[in-house]
């Protein structure tokens, strides 16, 4: 229920800045910065690690937190050339997107074994820049009915949380998200755009001070 509540709301502040005349970078710093606020809520409130978390490895302000996001985009690009990963940055936040048909077989929410190196090319990074927070957010293309859609992008979304966390990514740092298929990439007018909404996107933010 949380996670469809984030969803939601996510959807609607989303689509409110696609009515707008903000910018790219604007509309993605907004997303972020939600995202940031829900950080925490899909586990429950009463979970306080989340801030004992926050206040032991520290936090960003000014100037930092440009640098430290710079350094930590170069070496996602390095680590994830060649992938299959997209790397895109929006203000001081990153995004990875891990595409649905190589990261699992259709229909299901168990990784594929061949993309088990790069996740853990994934963590490496996540584990040497800890003053960030990130959720992982699972999507689906418009096959199939929304309810089967929504179960399995929060599969999806917590089977990469699974994986990563097993890697020693802190498990306070990271919430998880389905959007179902309500968070298309591309407009579902083809097999080929319909491939590229199945996928997980990780959104990276700065612990700020």
């Amino acid at each position: 229920m949380k996670q469809s509540i984030i969803a939601l709301t996510l959807s609607a502040l989303i689509l409110g800045g696609c009515a707008s005349n903000a910018t790219n970078t604007q509309k993605g710093a907004g997303i972020g910065a939600v995202a940031g606020a829900l950080l925490g809520k899909g586990t429950g409130d009463h979970d306080k690690s989340r801030y004992v978390w926050g206040a032991a490895v520290g936090a960003l302000a000014g100037a930092a937190i440009g640098n430290y996001m710079d350094k930590q985009e170069q070496e996602f690009r390095e680590e994830l050339a060649d992938s299959g990963v997209s790397v895109h940055r929006e203000g001081n936040e990153l995004r990875l997107q891990l595409p649905g048909q190589i990261t699992f077989a259709t229909g299901s929410a168990t990784i594929s074994s061949q993309f088990h190196g790069v996740l853990d090319d994934v963590a490496n990074v996540l584990n040497k820049y800890e003053k960030t927070t990130l959720m992982i957010e699972g999507h689906t293309d418009d096959t199939g009915n929304a309810q089967s859609n929504q179960v399995l992008s929060e599969a999806r979304a917590n089977a990469v949380r699974n994986y990563l966390t097993a890697r020693n990514v802190d498990p306070r740092r990271v919430t998880t998200v389905g959007m179902g298929q309500f968070q298309p990439a591309v407009p579902n007018t083809s097999d080929q755009n319909r491939q590229q909404n199945r996928r997980v996107e990780l959104r990276i933010v700065p612990n700020k001070a």
